[in-house]
């Protein structure tokens, strides 16, 4: 399965998002459970995400087939991975 990556749309970081990633701070490490370390983390995966799309495509899918197993997740990431990449 390809995923055409020039048809897509930018992920933007969004409230949604950052709250998502303080609930699950606050179950895994409360002491980090913040604004500023979501949007950290969201950063972070977003930035390893666009390297993956330029350098290992098919390690991308197969992590795209394994979190299809987990449809909210899967969603989730589709939007980031699917950012155009130019």
């Amino acid at each position: 399965m390809m995923y055409n990556m020039r048809n897509t749309t930018m992920y933007e970081i969004n409230e949604k998002d950052i709250d998502a990633v303080i609930r699950f701070l606050k179950s895994t490490d409360p002491k980090h459970a913040t604004p500023e370390m979501a949007i950290a983390i969201l950063e972070y995966l977003q930035a390893k995400i666009h390297i993956l799309a330029h350098t290992d495509l098919q390690k991308l899918e197969d992590m795209l087939i394994e979190l299809q197993k987990n449809t909210e997740a899967y969603h989730a990431l589709i939007k980031q991975v699917t950012k155009r990449v130019d």
